[in-house]
């Protein structure tokens, strides 16, 4: 039996994986700890349920346009204004199942064979993995330092005559580091000017930290949204604490809209309305939701930094959105792989590989979580990993004694 070359050489998502493995663990009734999880812990808005529970006592939940309900739409034109500045119309919006449908379709609609995309380094695990199932080839670019900031010049250097896009990532996942507006400004003025399209991936952009607010790249052009190359990218998951809903959208030029529309038709006809409807309520509540669990990351945040600190040999960018950092364990081990699997056997605390990231050596570790998960998730690989932390430990109701180092 055959099957496709492009489709086997695409890489099972790491953190899907590693979901599925605590799950099991759990199931077995171990006290696992998951500080790889990368959604928030609290309930969706209140909006959000109740619209969908009234959409679907309707019954009636049919096919609907193909590029998101009109009143979704219109919900989604309202957010833009009020945190971007900018007035779109409906023919620039598309709805999709999740931001990354909407980064999929951004791709498959813009790439030929062969076509270039810089991805930044560290980067979310699906980037290079879309391009390629895109027929495009992921140019990765890598800071050169500890700050885990892009540099200009070194995209600069990558660009050649098959560069299509540039995906940008900021507050990033997974460092949780916010760009700088001279590097945002840098970058669109030198793919305005050379065609480069610029894919804005903002779904982390209202979850900010100490007063930082990242400023969205739409302000550094002066193109009008039909003639400008960058491409924006938000959702509900995020912000709203509903990954579950599968609700993203894009912003683009009404012709890339259009084509993308046509491949979203092709793929899966519609978004299921009831969810939209949900999208639709939380866009349209009260928004004191979103500010409740900014602090609450915050806080998480600030544990975890404080935890940190306190481990030997760990280095760690204080990350200022998100709900992740990007530790550097190359003082015990620079195969992040091998550590992940090795934290997940002896302490039972999930962790995602710096690899999968394109920083090895480091892990994800996320604060989504409750704080009792912070502080016993970084106690236990204190304990796994260095030596001046106590030798015994409890997970659960099991005594552990570290004979390893």
């Amino acid at each position: 039996m055959t099957y496709s070359t492009l489709a086997m050489s695409i890489a099972e998502s790491p953190t899907l994986r590693l979901n599925e493995e605590a799950r099991l663990l759990r199931e077995r009734g171990e006290a696992v700890i998951h500080l790889g999880i990368g959604e928030p812990k609290n309930r969706a808005p209140l909006t959000a349920i109740l619209s969908a529970a009234s959409k679907l006592s309707t019954g009636d939940i049919k096919y609907v346009p193909t590029d998101g309900l009109p009143s979704l739409k219109k919900a989604i034109i309202r957010y833009t204004e009020e945190n971007y500045d900018r007035l779109v119309a409906p023919e620039n919006v598309i709805v999709s199942a999740g931001a990354k449908q909407s980064i999929f379709n951004i791709f498959y609609s813009i790439l030929n064979p062969q076509d270039e995309v810089i991805i930044l380094a560290p980067y979310w695990v699906s980037y290079p993995e879309i391009v390629k199932m895109c027929y495009g080839v992921p140019v990765i670019v890598t800071p050169p330092d500890d700050t885990l900031h892009p540099r200009f010049e070194d995209i600069e250097r990558v660009v050649t005559s098959s560069t299509k896009a540039i995906i940008i990532n900021s507050p990033n996942n997974p460092s949780g580091v916010v760009y700088s507006d001279e590097f945002i400004a840098q970058v669109v003025d030198f793919c305005e000017r050379r065609g480069i399209y610029i894919i804005a991936d903002d779904i982390y952009h209202k979850l900010v930290f100490d007063g930082k607010r990242p400023t969205p790249a739409w302000k550094f052009t002066h193109r009008d949204i039909e003639n400008t190359r960058v491409i924006v990218v938000n959702g509900v998951a995020k912000t709203y604490g509903m990954t579950g809903f599968r609700i993203g959208w894009a912003i683009a030029p009404r012709k890339l809209v259009e084509i993308m529309t046509n491949v979203q038709g092709q793929v899966t006809t519609c978004v299921a309305p009831f969810l939209q409807v949900a999208a639709e309520g939380a866009l349209l509540g009260l928004q004191s939701i979103v500010e409740q669990l900014r602090l609450t990351i915050q806080n998480n945040r600030d544990v975890m930094m404080n935890e940190l600190h306190t481990f030997t040999g760990v280095k760690c960018v204080k990350p200022q959105g998100t709900f992740y950092c990007l530790p550097d364990f190359r003082a015990y081990t620079s195969d992040s792989v091998a550590l992940s699997n090795f934290l997940l056997k002896r302490a039972y605390v999930v962790t995602v590989p710096g690899k999968e990231f394109g920083m090895e050596g480091h892990l994800r570790l996320s604060y989504s979580g409750s704080i009792k998960d912070v502080t016993e998730g970084i106690a236990r690989i204190k304990w796994a990993l260095d030596p001046n932390s106590p030798n015994e430990i409890y997970i659960g109701d099991k005594r552990m004694v570290r004979d390893w180092l």
